[in-house]
């Protein structure tokens, strides 16, 4: 089955974020969603440890280690970038700031529950972070993660296994196969790679899924 790479997911997410949108990239793969976002559009990406106008990740050799994300990532600071206190950053993130919040994810559910913190397992080490913040405090909540687990198992699903890090508050996944639309109405698929078809993603998810009307 054809699939996309992390580059190109990352850049397949990247179109879907809209001149002067607030951005926060989560932990891990969202992160490289900075590095496909148009020069030419004027997009404000935000991270939660204080950093607003964050660019793409620098070269070897630009490198500053008191600039970072999050992640403890190298970043860069586009020109009007801002530093500010890590309160500051979350009263953004909790008071309805942010335009989009792109983050990584173990399940989410058809209905938009996530949960991206913990698998459950015994000596797993909870890492929450910031998301909760994002998945209740962005406008939309946006997942990118591979459809399936090492052992072949959907992470989209019907409902959710591990511990919630929010309810209902993804509205869009984009997966190594395709992409689907999430909301009360269930999982709907948006977009399939090319020489995937709905009844192979029924099959791996499990769910009925059916195409967005128009996509």
């Amino acid at each position: 089955m054809n699939r996309l790479s992390r580059e190109q997911l990352a850049a397949r997410v990247a179109r879907d974020i809209p001149e002067g949108a607030y951005v926060n990239l989560g932990i891990g793969l969202p992160t490289t969603v900075a590095n496909f976002l148009p020069a030419d559009k004027e997009i404000f990406l935000q991270s939660e440890n204080g950093l607003l106008g964050m660019g793409p990740a620098p070269s070897a050799d630009a490198e500053d280690p008191d600039l970072i994300n999050a992640g403890k990532q190298p970043v860069t600071l586009l020109t009007g970038g801002c530093y500010f206190h890590h309160a500051d950053s979350f009263a953004m993130m909790r008071g309805g700031h942010l335009d989009i919040c792109v983050l990584g994810a173990f399940q989410v559910s058809a209905h938009g529950d996530l949960a991206n913190w913990s698998t459950g397992a015994a000596g797993a080490i909870p890492a929450v972070g910031g998301a909760m913040d994002l998945a209740i405090g962005a406008k939309q909540v946006f997942v990118m993660m591979d459809l399936l687990t090492r052992q072949g198992e959907s992470k989209l699903v019907a409902a959710c296994t591990y511990p919630l890090t929010g309810l209902r508050c993804v509205s869009r996944v984009y997966t190594d196969v395709g992409v689907f639309d999430l909301g009360k109405d269930g999982a709907r698929v948006r977009e399939m790679v090319e020489g995937v078809s709905l009844e192979q993603l029924r099959e791996l998810t499990g769910l009925p899924l059916q195409v967005v009307e128009g996509a």
